[in-house]
């Protein structure tokens, strides 16, 4: 249904997609994940047309995007998009009527909608009276309502409890089942190795890994090592045949360098810990994810924070084309301003040049604040 060929998109001096590849088919669901400010919200943006990719191809079932696509696609934002002082019947009958769904039959599927979710009872609330998860799932709703065939979700889960996490699952399946295509966007690695039948790992704007979960574990093999226990076991990440660890208070996944023996682990181990659980398993999305990335999420926002104080990405590139542009008309109005005001003093002109000097600058100067305030807000998305 959807393919995308070797995208790229560059903000200043920030890379935030660099040759991405995917395919999307109908009744699958496609999993865009790695850390945050991977670039996977900018790959989603230039998806929907909403961002232009600096290169490469996006085709829907073999045609570029077209406005005819728009009410074949659903798009569920990571940031949220409602109007909060409006009801929350009124505006998912108001996002149906974009789509050119009459408003009777709006309602009455918004409230079919209202009801799965347990919030018949707020149709009639703002929606800043709503918690955070119950507009996440009001949100979902104007996304799904005008029946897509390729639903994009981005971080779909925020703000949800376990209880309605399962509900948004279920519908996931049932989307599938219709033959929809749905791609969705996450950093939680368990959410996405059940739910996915493809994915794609992003990190730094490039694929890392790509495939089945089930290629994906192939790949790694069965080097993963789960233990629960009693004791402290802070000390196992430090084990020398240990390659990463997952370390919770009494549960940690390890994923072993080679081949290492049982009686090389519990030599190293038994002496500290007592073991409830010793298992050898498939290593874990979560634990391929932390080896294929190799630095935590936290790691990879400092480290991209300490790239934005080395080049700020308040200050445009002057390879940019559109900055270029209104930067030599900038010049050039404050130079014909500058000789405009001397042939007026010294009579030689009526003061037309220093006039439209002057407006030339004014509107390069507006338009380069422009465009300065959109790539500063642009790159502090990736």
């Amino acid at each position: 249904m959807l393919k995308a060929e070797h995208l790229r998109k560059q903000f200043s001096t920030v890379l935030a997609v660099d040759d991405v590849s995917l395919e999307v088919k109908r009744g699958t669901i496609f999993g865009l994940i790695g850390p945050n400010g991977a670039g996977k919200s900018t790959t989603i943006r230039m998806l929907l047309n909403i961002t232009k990719p600096d290169s490469g191809t996006i085709t829907y079932d073999g045609e570029p995007f077209s406005d005819t696509m728009r009410n074949k696609i659903g798009y569920l934002p990571e940031e949220r998009g409602l109007y909060r002082k409006n009801g929350l019947l009124d505006t998912i009958v108001y996002f149906s009527s974009l789509r050119g769904i009459p408003a009777e039959e709006a309602k009455r599927k918004g409230m079919e909608w209202l009801e799965r979710f347990n919030l018949h009872t707020y149709a009639k609330r703002k929606v800043e009276e709503l918690s955070k998860g119950n507009q996440q799932k009001a949100q979902f709703i104007t996304t799904i309502l005008h029946n897509p065939d390729l639903v994009i979700l981005d971080e779909p889960f925020s703000g949800l409890d376990p209880v309605n996490q399962i509900v948004m699952k279920d519908i996931f399946t049932e989307l599938k089942q219709q033959g929809k295509a749905i791609i969705f966007s996450t950093h939680q690695m368990e959410t996405a190795e059940k739910l996915c039948d493809e994915l794609c790992l992003i990190n730094r704007g490039k694929i890392v890994l790509e495939g089945t979960v089930k290629q994906a574990k192939q790949r790694f093999g069965i080097n993963s090592l789960q233990l629960e226990y009693d004791g402290d076991g802070k000390f196992l990440s430090d084990l020398p045949f240990v390659k990463n660890a997952t370390v919770y208070e009494n549960y940690a996944e390890l994923s072993l360098n080679g081949n290492v023996s049982s009686n090389e682990i519990l030599t190293a181990v038994l002496p500290k810990l007592e073991l409830r659980k010793f298992e050898f398993v498939e290593p874990s999305l979560n634990s391929i994810f932390l080896e294929v990335v190799g630095l935590s999420v936290e790691e990879v926002e400092k480290e991209k924070s300490d790239i934005q104080q080395i080049h700020p990405v308040s200050v445009p590139s002057i390879k940019n084309p559109l900055v270029k542009k209104q930067q030599t008309s900038l010049v050039f109005g404050l130079i014909a301003a500058f000789v405009g005001a001397i042939l007026f003093f010294t009579g030689k002109d009526s003061g037309m040049l220093a006039g439209v000097g002057v407006v030339v600058s004014v509107i390069s100067y507006i338009r380069l604040q422009k465009l300065r305030q959109q790539m500063k807000q642009e790159a502090a998305h990736e």
